[in-house]
């Protein structure tokens, strides 16, 4: 190749660069001005009377965040009144726990209501309990009350694999259960009256919440799940309906029914508008996407899942 055309190739090269860096930076501004607009429309709309709402989704854990969003809620002057809308199979116990006390922290200070959407079973039902009315759809599937321990147990595996594992411990029930060996019966009794103590808390839970007797919520707590109206018939929900009959409840409690429904998102580590994805796309224009660790990036910031502890969760047997 001659010098001429390695020159032609450079200066080639430079303006590439050039227009590379230059879209990256109209992007990158774009970016950030529809995050800060993003932003300042939240803010402006919390600041004027509103109902409030909170959305859960997905398995419920000790979720710090919304948590601390319920609080700024309760203390909100501006928000009126909260709707909880619950679409979860539940979680962890304590996550529920955590989160049901939060909400009535909101409700001794302003109504709350529970939307049950598609599924809100196990913890989830059990957040929906903090509100002062439950409303579930016809179909909605809810309850699932009880609580669950689960684990696996690969001895035969490592049997195959010629692996073992040895343990000294101070006490037989340290480490206990294990998915090295199966559980003792000491180690069985232990697990199963843990469980039976979060169950009676549940159980008794739902008796105070939906004024039902121990015997009564008791009989609904063997862990069958409901549609929206047989929870009605069983009191488990006090009606059938979606926003309109939210509204008109929250209007016998004197919130008007001309009040805007603002949602109060999660302040995560996302950007808004999708921008971990356009950093993403940012990284592919300055001509980085040959790197695999990049390929990732817009995951970062998201939901992982980590289930530890007693869990409230419907599933299907085997999944």
């Amino acid at each position: 190749m001659d010098e001429l055309a390695i020159a032609d190739r450079r200066r080639l090269r430079r303006k590439l660069s050039f227009w590379r860096w230059a879209a990256a930076v109209v992007l990158l501004s774009a970016g950030f001005a529809l995050f800060a607009f993003s932003g300042m429309g939240e803010t402006r709309e919390r600041a004027r009377d509103h109902v409030a709402r909170v959305t859960i989704t997905g398995v419920i854990q000790d979720d710090r965040e919304l948590v601390e969003r319920l609080e700024r809620i309760a203390d909100s002057d501006s928000a009126k009144a909260l709707i909880v809308t619950i679409s979860s199979p539940g979680g962890t116990t304590y996550g529920g726990e955590v989160i049901y006390r939060a909400i009535r922290k909101v409700a001794a200070k302003k109504p709350v209501v529970s939307d049950l959407r598609t599924l809100a079973a196990s913890a989830g039902y059990l957040i929906a309990l903090a509100g002062d009315r439950v409303v579930a759809g016809e179909t909605s599937i809810t309850g699932s009350i009880g609580v669950i321990f689960q684990y696996p147990q690969i001895r035969e595996l490592m049997d195959k694999l010629g692996v073992s594992l040895e343990s000294i411990k101070s006490r037989p029930l340290k480490a206990e259960p294990s998915p090295f060996h199966p559980p003792s019966d000491e180690a069985r009794a232990m697990i199963q009256r843990m469980i039976n103590d979060s169950y009676d808390w549940f159980v008794d839970l739902v008796a105070e919440r939906r004024n039902l007797s121990r015997p009564e919520a008791f009989a609904l707590a063997d862990g069958r799940i409901f549609t929206g109206r047989q929870a009605l018939e069983y009191k488990l929900v006090d009606e059938i309906g979606g926003d309109d009959e939210i509204r008109a409840f929250l209007a016998e409690r004197q919130v008007s029914t001309d009040l805007p429904v603002v949602d109060w998102r999660a302040a995560s580590g996302k950007f808004s508008f999708g921008l971990a994805g356009f950093a993403s796309d940012l990284l592919k224009i300055l001509g980085y996407e040959a790197f695999p660790a990049m390929n990732g990036f817009e995951k970062l910031g998201g939901d992982k899942l980590f289930l530890d502890g007693l869990l409230s969760v419907w599933q299907v047997e085997g999944q």
